[in-house]
C-alpha cells in the first residue's frame, strides 16, 4: 500500500478536539482510499515535564481513539521521541509517496527531503502567503505543490497573495461513517465552537488591516435579539476578552466553556445534538473573499445540522439556500435564523446531502490526488 505522512500541531493543542479532527479526516480518509498513514508532530523546547505529558498523553489519546496506535511520531526537546522514534519514520518516509504539511508545521529538512512529493496544505488562506509577501515568515519554501481551502485564492476579486505559486484548491474533507446523520430532532440551540482569537494576530498589509474571528463577531453581537431565539458558543476566550465576554451575554448569548467539550466524544455529541451551527468567519477570510469554509462546518453538515456561515465567497462554488445558508449582513443573519426554523426537517436533510457531495472524503481526496498528480511541479 501506498504511504501518506501528514504533519501538525497536535500535541501542544490539548483537549481541543475540533482541531484534532481537522487532522484524523486526513488520515482516516486516506485509510479509507487503501494508503498506509503516518502522522508526524513535535514540541519545541523548552516545556515544563508536566505539560509535556498532558501534551504527548492527548495525542497517544487521539490517536488511539482513531484506531492509529502505531501510527504516529511525536518529537520532543532533547531529540527525544513518543511513538514511532526518528529512525523509524525516517524509514517510513523513504518509503512515502506523498507527505502534506499542514501550515508548513513540518520544518525538519532532512525528514521532508525524504519525501519525493511534499505537498503544502493552507487551512487559513491569507496569513501565509501575506507573512510571505511582507519578509515576516517564509513556511512555503521546501514543497512541490500548494494546496488550500480557500476557493478563490488566486481567483479575481481575491486579495490574498498567490505569492508567485500555483494553488489548488480543495474542501475540507468528512469521513461520513465517523459522522453519520443526527438521529431525531435536535435538542440543542443554534451555536458553534469557536475560539475568540487564535494563535495567528491581526495582519496589515498593502493599507488594510486583516483582523480575527474577533473582529467579525463584534459585528453580530445583538443577533439573539434580532433573531429572537437562543444562541450558544462553546468558546476558547482570553480572560483579557472579559469586556468581550461580558458583552456577549448582555445580549444574549450563553456562552459554555471550551473546556467542557474536552474530547472527541462530546464534542461529536454537541455538534450532533445541535439545532444548527452559526459560523462567523475571521476577518482575513471574509475582506480577502478567500473562500474559506469551516471543516466544522461540514461536520454538522454531516450530520445533517443546518449552517448558517458568514459568507468568505464559498458561496460561489457550493450550494446555498437550503441546508447551508450564508450571510453577509445582520439582516440576512437573522433572515437565515428565521428559515432554517421554519422547516428544520427539510434543512437538516439538504445539508446531509451537501456533505454527501462536497464534502465526503472519499471524494475530496480522491479529487486532490488527481489534481496533484496533473500538476506542474512547482
Amino acid at each position: 500500500m501506498p504511504l501518506m505522512a501528514l504533519s501538525g500541531a497536535l500535541a501542544m493543542r490539548a483537549h481541543r478536539p475540533g482541531h484534532a479532527w481537522v487532522f484524523l479526516q486526513y488520515l482516516l480518509g486516506f485509510r479509507r482510499l487503501g494508503w498506509d498513514v503516518l502522522f508526524l508532530d513535535h514540541v519545541p523546547g523548552p516545556v515544563r515535564s508536566r505539560a509535556l505529558e498532558g501534551m504527548a498523553g492527548w495525542l497517544r489519546t487521539v490517536m488511539s481513539a482513531a484506531g492509529l496506535d502505531d501510527c504516529w511520531s511525536l518529537s520532543l526537546p532533547e531529540s527525544q521521541h513518543m511513538g514511532l522514534s526518528r529512525s523509524e519514520v525516517a524509514s517510513r518516509l523513504r518509503a512515502a509517496e506523498l507527505l502534506i504539511n499542514v501550515n508548513g508545521f513540518l520544518r525538519d529538512h532532512e525528514l521532508l527531503d525524504a519525501v519525493p512529493r511534499r505537498v503544502f496544505l493552507d487551512v487559513d488562506p491569507g496569513f501565509v502567503q501575506m507573512w510571505r509577501d511582507l519578509r515576516l515568515a517564509d513556511v512555503l519554501s521546501g514543497h512541490d505543490y500548494f494546496v488550500t481551502v480557500g476557493s478563490r485564492v488566486g481567483e479575481e476579486g481575491c486579495s490574498v497573495p498567490t505569492v508567485g505559486l500555483r494553488w489548488i484548491h480543495t474542501r475540507p474533507p468528512v469521513v461520513l461513517e465517523r459522522w453519520p446523520m443526527a438521529p431525531g430532532a435536535p435538542r440543542g440551540p443554534f451555536g458553534s465552537i469557536a475560539t475568540w482569537r487564535g494563535p495567528f494576530g491581526p495582519l496589515k498589509y498593502r493599507g488594510s488591516t486583516y483582523g480575527l474571528r474577533v473582529h467579525e463577531f463584534r459585528r453580530f453581537l445583538s443577533l439573539p435579539r434580532v433573531a429572537g431565539v437562543p444562541f450558544e458558543l462553546v468558546l476558547d476566550i482570553d480572560p483579557d476578552d472579559e469586556r468581550d465576554r461580558t458583552a456577549l451575554k448582555k445580549y444574549g448569548w450563553h456562552i459554555t466553556p471550551s473546556t467542557l467539550v474536552p474530547d472527541l466524544e462530546t464534542y461529536q455529541r454537541y455538534i450532533s445534538t445541535s439545532k444548527a451551527e452559526l459560523c462567523v468567519a475571521k476577518s482575513m477570510y471574509v475582506r480577502t473573499r478567500s473562500g474559506w469554509f469551516s471543516d466544522r462546518s461540514a461536520c454538522y453538515l454531516a450530520t445533517g445540522r443546518p449552517v448558517l456561515a458568514q459568507d468568505t465567497g464559498f458561496s460561489e462554488s457550493l450550494p446555498t439556500g437550503e441546508g447551508l445558508l450564508s450571510f453577509e449582513s445582520m439582516d440576512s443573519a437573522a433572515a437565515g435564523v428565521r428559515a432554517i426554523e421554519a422547516d428544520l426537517a427539510l434543512h437538516g436533510r439538504v445539508a446531509r446531502s451537501i456533505a454527501e457531495e462536497y464534502f465526503d472524503s472519499d471524494v475530496v481526496l480522491t479529487e486532490l490526488l488527481k489534481r496533484l498528480d496533473g500538476a506542474p511541479d512547482s
